[in-house]
């Protein structure tokens, strides 16, 4: 088709000017599309974990115990570093204990937490008990921190009648309003939106909400929910997974493909950290940068400690199915965080044979005298049943705790009642 007489005077024009046209293309401009933040390419390729680096794994201590880079050392005072020992041993003697007696029918269910130690006294020495605590199950070291006491721990594992719980939880279900230690429960992940709802709560109060996970409750519909809505509601909550390896009897790499736990934080928009879940000094530090940014920026932090699960997964559980012996042996042996941090102390001349003799021989006196006075109490009364569902007791269950209040008497010849408070 033939340009028009007054098109033509135009370029004609333009190229007298030396002038020239500039080819506006999209390609020079970012995209603008609202749901994320990229660049353009003309080249497919897969974006996957062959696209960028692993995260690292943050480290104060090296297996000797001695500091790696002198800069990363908390510098935590002597009477600190002695109660963080000190906790991560009685938690071992109370989990040696505790186990043994559940397999000589003395209480019914527990779960120790060899292993795992660091990962407990590391995040709550950095944390206050005015900071509020999810537990999963494997937290006891947490609640031993804050100054639960031992009798406490006992009266829940029987189930006696000075449990606060009443009787009503399995054992190592632990809760204590004081501490502000959230009640366990059994069924998995229910405590991660719980934790992003109250640190909702506590946005601007100078306080933080931190919830303890397994790589195995990752796995669950409630963790995606929970990390999601406390990145877009922007949640002062710390989200500390214990990766140690195992979801009961289902190895890391058979639950993901991705880049561990840590790897989701990103792509949530939630700040991430990978430590060394058994180096309690690594944990501290990762938890207390992890705190002041959730407090000044009300802003969720994702922590990511590798750790390694020495014992059973519970009393319930037999590991040797599913891994060997060796493998034990290494991590109990080799990487055992209660050696390494003993190992710290005793460089820095905080701790000897002598100290370490008799306090394991104190914390073991004080867990039996707990046990055995836990044992003697009677177990709650049977109507504890009926209370504390509703504030007032309906009509149908005041019938039904009536009804068998008169069984109980006909027939008390039948049953313990010997062995229940009155």
């Amino acid at each position: 088709m033939a340009l028009s007489k007054n098109v033509c005077v135009l370029f004609k024009r333009c190229f007298q000017n030396k002038l020239s046209f500039k080819y506006l293309s999209t390609h020079s401009q970012p995209p603008i599309f609202p749901g994320a933040k990229a660049e353009w390419t003309q080249k497919l390729e897969f974006t996957g974990t062959h696209s960028y680096s692993p995260l690292p794994i943050y480290q104060v201590l090296d297996q000797q115990g001695q500091i790696i880079d002198a800069s990363e050392d908390p510098k935590l005072n002597s009477n600190i570093l002695e109660k963080m020992y000190k906790d991560m041993t009685l938690l071992n003697v109370l989990d040696k204990i505790l186990y043994e007696s559940q397999r000589q029918g003395r209480i019914s269910f527990y779960m120790t937490n060899y292993g795992e130690e660091a990962a407990h006294i590391g995040s709550a020495a950095a944390l206050t008990t005015n900071d509020v605590v999810y537990g999963q199950y494997r937290e006891v070291g947490v609640l031993l921190w804050r100054g639960f006491t031992l009798p406490e721990l006992m009266n829940q594992c029987y189930g006696n009648a000075e449990d606060k719980g009443k009787g009503r939880q399995m054992p190592v279900h632990y809760g204590s309003k004081n501490l502000n230690f959230v009640t366990i429960s059994s069924p998995l992940t229910t405590q991660m939106p719980q934790a992003a709802g109250a640190a909702y709560a506590l946005k601007g109060k100078n306080r933080v909400v931190i919830c303890y996970f397994g790589e195995g409750a990752a796995s669950e519909g409630d963790a995606h929910a929970a990390l999601n809505f406390a990145a877009t509601l922007d949640c002062p909550v710390i989200f500390f997974c214990r990766n140690n390896g195992y979801a009961i009897s289902t190895p890391a790499n058979e639950q993901y493909r991705g880049d561990g736990i840590g790897g989701r934080g990103p792509g949530y928009g939630i700040n991430t950290l990978r430590v060394d879940g058994n180096d309690p000094l690594a944990v501290y530090n990762a938890t207390r940068k992890a705190k002041e940014y959730a407090i000044t920026e009300s802003k969720p932090v994702l922590i990511e400690a590798m750790t390694y699960r020495v014992g059973h997964h519970s009393t319930s559980d037999d590991s040797s199915a599913y891994r060997s012996k060796e493998e034990v042996d290494h991590w109990s042996t080799n990487q055992n965080p209660v050696n390494r941090f003993r190992m710290y102390l005793q460089n820095n001349n905080l701790w000897n044979d002598e100290l370490e003799k008799k306090w394991l021989a104190e914390a073991r006196k004080n867990v039996i005298s707990a046990f055995e006075e836990a044992e003697k109490r009677p177990k709650p009364n049977w109507s504890e049943m009926f209370k504390d569902v509703y504030e007032t007791m309906p009509d149908y269950l005041v019938k039904q705790m009536e009804s068998m209040q008169k069984h109980v008497e006909q027939y008390k010849e039948h049953y313990p009642v010997k062995n229940y408070s009155k």
